[in-house]
């Protein structure tokens, strides 16, 4: 061993030693709403959790499970209604729970900052982004820099942009003048002003395209790294958690079911819920006739009852699933001949609250048995690129261009497509390719100014939108289901009301002519109960409310159905029930689909064509198997390779990978 240096035994006697405990502690951690008139409703149910420094660890669920609501407890951010009943949060060793509002907002944005999934909620418009960077930096003693020293303000803003991969020229422009992609990394470079040391993303990638997924992953990873911060990534997508973090924590109804090493978690799960998420992953590299899907939903808090709370969903439950309450333990060592392999339940770290795990271990981890589907046949567009007038949408050499002070932006470029109709076509491409431009042109809300684009037969006019009487009978023929459903149906309206208004548009009969059971029939189309009619969207899930979307729009028996990132915002699990429904609905009712998404194992999954956008052009198209298998354009290879590893799911052999961090 080399003999310390004086000058460094100096050091070390005038400063400290780093604390060696973790950065983050989460012990017992209970959240209830309290807003009502009876006693709290507990939210969150005793979670704990770690985040060591320099470490990345991720917090999966479905929507309602905890996730965001924890960190946002640790954050001192919980929202109006919700109080801390119980439990600790340290930071760095240090209480925040008892800390006084002022002290918590100080800690925000110096220890602990969070960097939200829509950058625009974070965001201000009306301020360039290098004024939003320079409102966060700090001086060495932690008080905000304000306005004193301009030029040197101005040259750590352009600095904390080179950081994040951005040009200094960033710091002069508005959020709406960036991509997607870009306006997260000024995000991250806000979020990161005050050189904090917790940062805690809350689904940062889940609207991004894979390349720009894995650019802000690989991004948030190496600042993570490069700083020595923790980081929390709180998503729904196991493929990022496992490609990014080092170890993972699943929630489910308010507590922690399973935590421990990506990999291992990954490679064998100890909870049916886990396996169950795992299953449900769509696969890039084959598809199935159906999706494993998990059955019903997140139970709300105030009808959760004793026991495990997944036990109603659960395959495996027993009677003891439904009595004895859920602990997080160390797995038992596997008995002879049954259980858990010896190598999983002796992981470092792992931890299951399944109280049949080591009866049930082997099913979890033994393979998944799916039936590969056999995509249809479809015909090959003719030498135009087109499949004639018989194709529920043609568009032939079309070019939008939008034109404003800030300059001329080619949003679609001599773009050509057919959906031919009994097909499901998908469009996919980043974040700004022209894919919505496209949807929204075909369904009437968008000009074009060149080319011929045709809709069930209806010929479309460049440079005007359809009168009155051709919507009504565009309608007729193509209907789209949007993103948000938060924002498709109207909050103030009965589910019911809303059917009957699409069944009055569609028909041109008088509400009061249209009777309840239409309705019905059409909420039991979607995998809805008829009760359902009286519901207001706020009463239900986010796939609930995305199948009252699609009920809407098969109210008309349109021939064509555009999905744009139709299920880019569920839970995987909700995501494959979805997937199901539209596959099953589509063959029975003989509609064409164009399906705009930017996930490729949904691709797989749905479509028998794809075509790829970049720049506003369709630079590949043909079936979706040899695009995916043998890709042929630089961006279409650059999306497949941008994907995460996922161990076990057959997709390693696709591409070649980038390890993970």
């Amino acid at each position: 061993m080399v003999a310390a240096h004086p000058a460094t035994d100096s050091r070390t006697a005038a400063f400290p030693a780093p604390p060696t405990g973790p950065l983050l502690a989460v012990d017992g951690l209970r959240v209830a709403a309290t807003a009502g008139a009876g006693a709290p409703v507990p939210i969150l149910d005793g979670i704990s959790l770690e985040v060591g420094r320099g470490e990345c660890i991720g917090i999966v669920g479905e929507s309602g499970s905890g996730k965001s609501l924890a960190m946002r407890a640790v954050a001192g951010l919980l929202p109006t209604g919700t109080d801390v009943t119980g439990g600790s949060v340290r930071i760095d060793g240090q209480e925040v729970l008892t800390l006084t509002p002022r002290e918590r907002h100080a800690l925000r944005g110096r220890r602990v900052t969070l960097l939200m999934q829509d950058p625009f909620t974070m965001l201000h418009p009306q301020l360039t982004c290098g004024q939003q960077i320079a409102d966060g930096l700090r001086d060495p003693d932690g008080g905000l820099r304000g306005r004193k020293g301009k030029a040197a303000g101005r040259a750590e803003v352009e600095r904390r942009l080179v950081e994040v991969g951005l040009g200094p020229d960033v710091a002069d422009r508005y959020p709406h003048e960036l991509s997607g992609g870009m306006r997260q990394r000024v995000a991250a470079a806000a979020a990161l002003a005050g050189d904090p040391e917790l940062l805690i993303a809350d689904e940062p990638t889940t609207a991004l395209d894979a390349a720009n997924q894995r650019a802000v992953l690989d991004l948030l990873r190496g600042l993570q790294q490069s700083r020595g911060m923790g980081l929390v990534l709180i998503t729904h997508d196991l493929r990022v958690a496992f490609s990014a973090c080092d170890r993972v924590y699943v929630l489910y109804a308010g507590s922690v079911l399973e935590h421990g090493r990506s990999h291992e978690l990954e490679s064998g799960p100890l909870h049916p819920y886990t396996a169950g998420l795992l299953a449900s992953e769509p696969s890039v590299r084959e598809r199935y006739a159906e999706l494993p899907a998990i059955p019903g939903s997140v139970p709300a808090p105030g009808t959760r009852v004793g026991g495990c709370a997944f036990a109603d969903r659960c395959a495996h439950a027993a009677d003891v699933c439904r009595t004895e309450p859920v602990v997080l333990l160390t797995p038992p060592p596997p008995a002879a001949g049954a259980g858990v392999s010896a190598a999983n339940s002796r992981g470092t770290g792992r931890m299951s609250a399944c109280v049949r795990i080591s009866e049930i271990g082997d099913a979890l981890t033994a393979p998944s048995v799916r039936a590969a589907a056999v995509p249809p046949a479809v015909p090959e567009p003719g030498p135009d690129g087109v499949h004639g007038q018989d194709a529920a949408l043609v568009a032939g050499s079309v070019d939008r261009t939008f034109r404003s002070s800030a300059g001329d932006h080619a949003a679609l470029r001599d773009v050509s497509l057919a959906v031919p109709r009994d097909s499901v076509v998908a469009l996919v491409g980043e974040s700004g390719s022209g894919k919505t431009t496209l949807a929204r042109i075909a369904v009437g809300l968008e000009t074009f100014d060149s080319g011929t684009v045709t809709v069930g037969g209806i010929p479309l006019s460049a440079g005007r939108r359809p009168g009155t009487a051709d919507r009504r009978r565009l309608a007729e023929q193509v209907q789209i289901v949007f993103q948000d459903p938060y924002s498709s149906l109207n909050p103030l309206r009965t589910v019911g009301a809303t059917l009957r208004e699409a069944l009055v548009a569609a028909t041109g009969r008088r509400g009061r002519d249209t009777s309840g059971a239409e309705v019905r029939t059409l909420l039991e189309q979607v995998g809805l109960p008829g009760a359902y009619a009286s519901r207001r969207p706020a009463a239900l899930s986010g796939g609930e409310r995305q199948r009252v979307a699609l009920a809407r729009a098969l109210a008309a028996r349109p021939r064509l159905l555009i999905c744009d990132e139709a299920v880019a915002a569920l839970d995987v699990s909700v995501q494959a029930q979805l997937l199901n429904l539209l596959a099953s609905l589509q063959r029975s009712e003989g509609f064409a689909v164009l399906f705009i998404t930017h996930d490729l194992g949904v691709v797989r999954q749905i479509a028998d064509r794809v075509a790829v956008m970049h720049q506003g052009r369709i630079v590949e198209q043909g079936a979706t198997a040899d695009v995916l298998d043998a890709p042929q354009h630089p961006w279409t290879r650059r999306m497949i390779d941008a994907l995460p590893e996922v161990a076990g799911s057959g997709d390693q052999d696709l591409t070649d990978r980038q390890p993970r961090r």
